[in-house]
């Protein structure tokens, strides 16, 4: 029996005779068309790194982010539809506030990004919603655990990485990311390595011009998160650019 064109795809609610909710599947691919971005949990911290589109010259540079602060020592980005994106960063802002008003303590990474995941696996439950179109990149420093990073998916489920992709370029950031040596990274490196991927990954999009926006948290911020200095994100925009240019060369 086919799956494909049987009116199983229009609703949320609706398996597949082979087990499968096609809803979940399209939010995914709404996630592969947007643009990169990666984080990396270093020894000490976690640097995120994002690809923002602009799909004209007439916006204000920096007036769309897609990086946001969810808790003082939290960060979270998505790649997707970015209504949705900026839609669970407010809640897992709530989140974040609701755990402190209860335990009178900054809540912990995992913590978070369980409680996070659950209100997005919420959405595939019911015919009334349509699953979000995003995955989230969640991270921070914990006072115990210290550095920890979860990426959020449409499915609800979620996974903790030492550095990890998502959006258009996740195979090949996903390849450049394994040759690092992250225990050993400090964040300062990590912020070059993260803007040296995102220009490489966007390569295959040339003709598209795109904002880099950078963001960390860590010692370097006393463990709140915060834009990446406009120095340092300089520095490592010209060397991305320039290692860019000797690869084309050679």
């Amino acid at each position: 029996m086919a799956s494909q064109g049987t009116g199983y795809d229009l609703s949320a609610s609706t398996y597949s005779p082979d087990g499968r909710i096609f809803q979940i599947e399209y939010a995914t691919k709404a996630v592969e068309n947007a643009g990169t971005a990666i984080a990396l949990r270093t020894k000490d911290g976690v640097v995120f790194a994002v690809e923002n589109l602009v799909p004209s010259k007439l916006l204000v540079p920096g007036s769309n982010r897609r990086i946001f602060t969810v808790a003082d020592h939290v960060g979270l980005t998505s790649a997707g539809l970015t209504a949705d994106g900026k839609h669970l960063a407010g809640r897992a802002r709530d989140e974040a506030s609701n755990f402190f008003d209860n335990y009178h303590q900054a809540v912990p990474i995992k913590t978070l990004a369980e409680r996070v995941a659950l209100y997005v696996q919420a959405f595939t439950l019911y015919s009334s919603v349509r699953p979000f179109g995003i995955s989230s990149i969640l991270g921070g420093v914990d006072k115990e655990r210290g550095p920890q990073l979860f990426v959020i998916e449409p499915s609800g489920v979620f996974w903790g990485y030492h550095g990890c992709a998502i959006g258009k370029g996740k195979q090949f950031a996903k390849t450049e990311i394994e040759k690092l040596a992250l225990d050993t990274l400090t964040m300062e490196e990590a912020v070059e390595e993260v803007a040296r991927i995102i220009y490489k990954a966007h390569d295959d999009a040339k003709d598209k011009e795109f904002e880099l926006q950078l963001s960390w948290v860590g010692p370097a911020t006393s463990n709140e998160h915060e834009p990446v200095p406009r120095e340092l994100h300089e520095q490592a925009v010209r060397k991305a650019q320039q290692a860019l240019e000797e690869e084309m060369e050679d």
